[in-house]
């Protein structure tokens, strides 16, 4: 190929040779055979160069023999031979051996770390909303309010380290906009977003804005539930709560969704199952069309209880918890009640209940549903405890060990006792719980215990049997009622006018009792609203010398009122009275007393009422007594102000009169047990014995 010359003006310019060829090859010395030698000799070692270099710039010649031929120190497979041992004093360290892998130490390398700038640059930004107002108006709860509580940039609170993070904040906003926006059924908004420094500040701060267009919001034109027949036959349509014509909501979808998916098993369908939606939308129209599959399943009827796993008790006492028949629609609130209940016996770890089809058609054409309880059986031994102090009763502390199980079914043996400096005993309880139905209990307990009060002094023995429906922290029953027997036999001091003095009296004492209550409040050991009433009725006979009736009755009454979330009023109100014996004739331990932490407080234990010569309390035979309180609560604290009042009279009917008042504050701490007490009490218009200060301390509240 013939390449085109460069133009003229493209031709460099003419050099003129620095030396000539003939000169350049005048001055290269040329290479003879011992050249050729010496070039192939090996190169000296590294210590010999070194050597000869030194002695080279001290103007020495060197030493004969010190630089070696090059070719002497080679080594037959070519290396240098320097021997490590004659290396210089710097190098010695090579020299030593090496330690063992399992003793060698690597120290870590360091790095030297930047100095983090304190004062990290920032910027500041401002968010700007705009687009809402009008869509505001067409919702119950405000997108304004919901999209501030999740904002990233609101969470920021108008700081960021630079504008990118700003502007990552910004898309993330609009993405959480558009989402709101399409749960209230605005499927099509519009979302425009800037950054862009603020107009109203010069130092600059960013504006970070969000501009909606919401555009049209969708609603229903058709709802279509896919689903077979039903008994009734509107079962559906009645608990389904779309419409056609309102908004597409997404809380108000899935609400509707929920609430048949619950109804269906409330009804009889066990094994209902609610489908997954379609909402066909259309953008011209603004509509939805929404259809919903539901695979109904049998109607079915409660059939056998069956049970496995780790058992507590059987199936025959498992249906006795149940409030429902064999034979009865399917209800799954009765099964959820079920469920309740065992977990109620605190005998479990886990509990399960499950329906499960049994392909058995009964004659109506429903189907018998089995109820499977899988059980895992815990612990059945129980210890506890709890102390306590109040004036006049001094520190008591009692402790239980329980068996829930020691008598299947839920036959429990219950241990216990009780030390203090005015109280000691011990006691032994067999209480069978849902005996022969559910919530009815039965006790059988015997005790022995000493109390040493003002009162009296007293060594008592105890048997008693008693059956009860009484309120448990997960089963508070609005009515409840107990009825028993007791057997008493007790040695008591009692004020003796004709000596003078405290003589020790016995007493054998056979009883019958009878409890009601009625209870609308809406905590066992922490009412806040409601009230409760309860009656008590305990005819008695004392056995010494004949047979001398009488009958012991009781009301009490209380109330809760609550002022605001953290503000409760509570009052309560006590009447008791004993009819048909004279006062003298009554074990000291069976009279009525006033005073003390769950009485009338600032004063001591039974402190109120007729005190005999010797300044010690008598008893009475009526008493009335009453209590106002206002709670106020700040999370898990409390504090209250209280005032009591109260008296006991020899008279069989409350007098109303000489009633004594105390007032006070006090302290509580709220556990998920329930709340811990200290009061603090002073009595109105001391007198004579009276401490100025009484303190008490216990579990719950006062009443």
């Amino acid at each position: 190929m013939d390449v085109p010359a460069a133009p003229a003006s493209d031709q460099l310019p003419q050099v003129e040779p620095v030396i000539t060829d003939k000169e350049f090859n005048r001055r290269v010395p040329a290479l003879d055979a011992s050249d050729d030698a010496e070039l192939d000799k090996p190169l000296e070692s590294v210590q010999a160069f070194e050597k000869r270099l030194a002695q080279e710039q001290a103007g020495a010649k060197p030493d004969e023999g010190s630089a070696p031929p090059l070719g002497d120190a080679a080594l037959a497979d070519g290396d240098a031979d320097e021997e490590i041992g004659d290396a210089p004093v710097e190098d010695a360290e090579l020299a030593v051996p090496l330690p063992p892998l399992d003793q060698f130490e690597v120290t870590p390398v360091e790095f030297a770390e930047a100095k983090s700038d304190e004062k990290a640059s920032q910027v500041r930004y401002v968010v700007a909303l705009d687009g809402l107002q009008d869509v505001d108006k067409e919702t119950t709860t405000s997108i304004e309010d919901t999209f501030k509580s999740l904002s990233a940039l609101d969470k920021g609170d108008g700081k960021a380290a630079n504008a990118a993070m700003v502007s990552a904040r910004l898309e993330e906003d609009s993405q959480l906009l558009q989402t709101i926006l399409e749960s209230e059924g605005w499927y099509t908004p519009r979302i425009r977003t800037r950054l862009a420094p603020s107009r109203e500040s010069d130092d600059g701060t960013l504006k970070a804005s969000l501009t909606v267009t919401p555009g049209q919001r969708y609603v229903l034109s058709s709802i279509k539930i896919e689903a077979d027949p039903t008994v009734p036959e509107n079962l559906i349509a009645d608990n389904f709560a779309l419409k056609v014509g309102e908004p597409i909501v997404a809380q108000r979808v899935q609400g509707a969704e929920a609430q048949v998916a619950v109804a269906l098993p409330q009804n009889g369908y066990p094994f209902a199952e609610v489908g997954q939606r379609d909402i066909l939308l259309d953008r011209e129209s603004g509509e939805g069309d929404y259809t919903l599959p539901i695979t109904i399943g049998p109607r079915g009827r409660f059939g056998e209880i069956v049970t496995d796993g780790k058992t507590a008790f059987d199936a025959e006492h498992i249906a006795v918890l149940a409030r429902f028949k064999p034979g009865e629609i399917y209800d799954s609130r009765k099964v959820d009640d079920l469920r309740k209940a065992l977990v109620g016996t605190s005998l479990f770890a886990t509990i399960a209940v499950e329906p499960e089809k049994t392909g058995k058609t009964l004659e109506d054409g429903t189907e018998a549903v089995q109820l499977r309880v899988h059980q895992e059986a815990g612990p059945p031994h129980t210890i506890a405890g709890s102390v306590g102090y109040a004036a006049g009763e001094g520190i008591t502390a009692q402790a239980t060990w329980t068996h829930r199980n020691m008598f299947p079914p839920e036959g429990a043996l219950i241990a216990s006792g009780i030390a203090g400096t005015q109280q000691q005993g011990l006691g032994a309880t067999f209480r069978r719980s849902n005996a022969g139905r559910r919530d009815r209990t039965l006790e059988l307990t015997a005790e022995a215990f000493h109390n040493d009060y003002d009162a009296y002094s007293a060594y008592t023995g105890r048997l008693a049997a008693r059956v009860s429906r009484d309120s448990t922290p997960i089963w508070q029953k609005r009515v409840t009622y107990a009825y028993g027997v007791e057997l008493i036999g007790t040695a008591e001091t009692d004020y003796d006018a004709a000596s003078n003095d405290r003589i020790r009296r016995t007493y054998y004492i056979a009883g019958v009792n009878g409890q009601l209550g009625f209870d609308t409040s809406n905590s066992l050991l922490d009412p806040t609203k409601g009230y409760k009433v309860t009656t008590l009725i305990q005819p008695e006979a004392t056995l010494n010398k004949g047979f001398n009736p009488y009958v012991r009755a009781r009301i009490d009454g209380s109330a809760y009122f609550p002022v605001m979330d953290s503000l409760v009023l509570a009052g309560r109100v006590r009447l008791g009275t004993i009819q048909g014996v004279g006062l003298f004739d009554l074990a000291p331990s069976r009279r009525l007393y006033a005073g003390g932490g769950g009485s009338v407080r600032g004063y001591s234990y039974q402190g109120l009422g007729e005190q005999a010569p010797d300044g010690k309390p008598v008893g009475g035979r009526s008493l009335n007594e009453a209590s106002v309180e206002a709670r106020y609560r700040f999370g898990n604290y409390g504090v209250v102000a209280f005032v009591d009042a109260g008296q006991a009279y020899r008279e069989t009917t409350p007098q109303f009169n000489d009633i004594r008042y105390g007032v006070g504050i006090g302290g509580r701490f709220y556990t998920n047990f329930g709340p811990m007490r200290l009061d603090v009490a002073t009595p109105i218009d001391r007198r004579p014995g009276e401490s100025r200060i009484n303190v008490y301390v216990s579990i719950g509240q006062s009443f």
